[in-house]
């Protein structure tokens, strides 16, 4: 049977199947039919009061802004799968991030912007940027990380963290709000300046910017809302469901390291584990001519 004729034969099978499911769910009669519809409901969601950003109100009694904060909890509630996936990273990831916003003076509220920057994940964009906090590498570099095909402190969690509370407290500084600076990692400082001159507000609420941009507030305040309110929303868990960090314990290093295999397992690892507690080290090997000292995570046993 050639490939062409294999195919075919494939699709036949499937097709089947696909009517035989299909016949075996259709309702019967009358009372089957009004079973199966009442199986599965959808809800409009009423509009939660005083939502905020940093503490700062969300203008619901907009039109506009009514329908677009709607808007993103909608999607992001009934998209199930991926909400249920942030609650279990959320609890493992977020004891990292929040002592690191409380340091710099930066509220608590953005931890939700590295949610919907990357999904709590160490994401790549099409446009470069990367981990938690999906910084580019000219941006990283300015920031005071290292960023080269050896070392990449973009995937150091902690690190990535501080240079993005630097970031942010520069937006503040130069845009006035919160609301504005957390648009701005994401449409530009320049770019939300110009557009807030063009239009003549200060407010974030107020402008008229792209798709993006102009969700971007929005989709952070809705996974806020749900992750602040599971039961509200839904999503039926328990602690033993949830996402936990493994015990680790750090040693410094100021040598160059040949063969990060043969490293983890003087210290009863595997190179996947070393690799995945120290995501930032990009190669097999540390070249560390300068002798910095660096501060890698190990696996308590």
């Amino acid at each position: 049977m050639n490939l062409i004729q294999r195919v075919l034969s494939l699709t036949g099978v499937v097709a089947i199947s696909g009517i035989l499911v299909f016949a075996s769910q259709y309702p019967k009669n009358d009372t089957d039919k009004n079973r199966n519809l009442n199986d599965y409901n959808v809800y409009a969601l009423d509009m939660p009061r005083n939502l905020n950003f940093a503490n700062e109100p969300v203008p619901l009694e907009q039109p506009d802004v009514f329908e677009r904060m709607d808007r993103e909890l909608l999607v992001n509630t009934y998209w199930q799968s991926n909400g249920l996936l942030l609650i279990k990273r959320s609890k493992k990831y977020f004891p990292i991030i929040e002592p690191i916003l409380k340091h710099y003076g930066v509220p608590n509220d953005f931890k939700y912007l590295a949610v919907i920057e990357s999904g709590l994940t160490q994401a790549v964009s099409p446009a470069g940027a990367k981990g938690f906090w999906q910084i580019l590498a000219g941006t990283g570099r300015e920031l005071g990380l290292e960023v080269n095909k050896n070392v990449d402190e973009r995937y150091h969690i902690e690190k990535a963290t501080e240079a993005a509370c630097k970031y942010l407290l520069k937006s503040k500084e130069r845009l006035g709000s919160w609301t504005l600076a957390a648009a701005g990692y994401n449409g530009g400082n320049n770019g939300i300046q110009r557009r807030m001159k063009e239009q003549k507000v200060t407010d974030y609420y107020d402008l008229l910017l792209g798709q993006e941009t102009g969700r971007y507030v929005f989709r952070i305040i809705a996974l806020k809302e749900i992750l602040c309110n599971t039961d509200k929303y839904g999503f039926n868990f328990s602690d033993k469901h949830l996402y936990k960090l493994p015990e680790t314990y750090e040693v410094s290093v100021d040598t160059p390291v040949t063969n990060f295999a043969d490293f983890a397992i003087k210290f009863n690892m595997t190179y996947k584990e070393l690799k995945q507690e120290n995501p930032w080290l990009r190669e097999r090997h540390l070249n560390n001519k300068s002798r910095k000292e660096y501060t890698i995570k190990l696996l308590k046993r």
